[in-house]
């Protein structure tokens, strides 16, 4: 993690927030357990497309119990997705599309959680496959990377769409230009296809939550800091899906790489303005994830 970023103001939560975290943490636990009588997956390592299992040293700290993981979605990939040939066409076993920058990206943030925050986040990620049952219901905040290039079944948007009805909160990262777009929006509309997607307002309290970010920007990948946008993805845009309360139900960082952002976090060559917007946007959608 790059000093800059740790030298980022920490949050100063009240106890109050602090005890609601802890709540609906553990009431999204108890309500999970209690419908469908199962315990969290472990921990395990899976390989991923850029770094194998081991190359990252696991924490001393990896496997105690705390009140929020990174969980990190594993999808099948869609007609294009642009690692086919180069990828596990076992995609649950990893080294498949949805295991772009990971784990860095999700051990970065995590770190940056943990030192932000008063939240007590596990400093390692979690692997959620909605073909798993219920153990999707476990993880209150669940990411997703390069979904405009996934191929979720029918049942998975199914499964996608109760998690998202009874509570959970969906992050959708790193779609970029029209055919991407495409594709993921369609596959929203077999998760909701009575609920549009739209523009979030500056005013909405997932801006605000912790950190006020009503001037957002692009955040460039790494691979594209030269031309300053991935294909015909010119412009940044933050859409969501509501609940029939006006919650935020899934919040999509359309033209912007928040999972890049927050692997490069300590690499001196990425620019340190993109990693500072992907942390606070990110400990935003936490927070709220857990308080709304």
């Amino acid at each position: 993690m790059s000093d800059a970023i740790l030298r980022t103001k920490a949050v100063r939560i009240n106890r109050r927030t602090a005890l609601s975290l802890t709540i609906a943490a553990v009431s999204c636990f108890c309500s999970a357990y209690a419908l469908d009588r199962t315990l969290p997956k472990p921990f395990r390592e899976v390989p991923g497309i850029e770094y194998r299992v081991g190359s990252i040293r696991l924490p001393p700290d990896y496997n105690q119990p705390t009140e929020w993981a990174f969980a990190r979605l594993a999808f099948p990939p869609g007609w294009n997705n642009g690692y086919e040939g180069r990828d596990n066409p076992e995609w649950q076993a990893g080294t498949s599309l949805w295991t772009q920058d990971f784990p860095r990206a999700d051990r970065h943030f995590s770190q940056a959680v943990r030192r932000l925050t008063r939240l007590n986040a596990r400093p390692v990620e979690q692997v959620v496959n909605l073909d798993d049952g219920p153990d999707v219901y476990n993880w209150p905040w669940l990411y997703a990377v390069q979904v405009g290039e996934w191929g979720i079944t029918d049942q998975q948007a199914q499964r996608l769409r109760d998690y998202l009805l009874r509570g959970g909160f969906f992050m959708a990262d790193d779609v970029h230009g029209t055919v991407e777009w495409q594709v993921f929006a369609e596959s929203m509309k077999r998760v909701f296809p009575d609920r549009p997607i739209v523009e979030i307002p500056n005013s909405d309290p997932l801006f605000h939550t912790v950190y006020d970010l009503q001037d957002r920007y692009q955040i460039v990948g790494a691979d594209h800091l030269g031309e300053g946008h991935k294909s015909d993805g010119f412009v940044a845009h933050w859409r969501g899906i509501y609940d029939d309360k006006g919650r935020v139900m899934v919040a999509i960082s359309e033209n912007s790489d928040m999972g890049d952002a927050w692997e490069w976090a300590d690499e001196p060559a990425y620019p340190e303005k993109y990693s500072a917007l992907a942390v606070r946007l990110g400990v935003n959608y936490i927070v709220y994830a857990m308080t709304h």
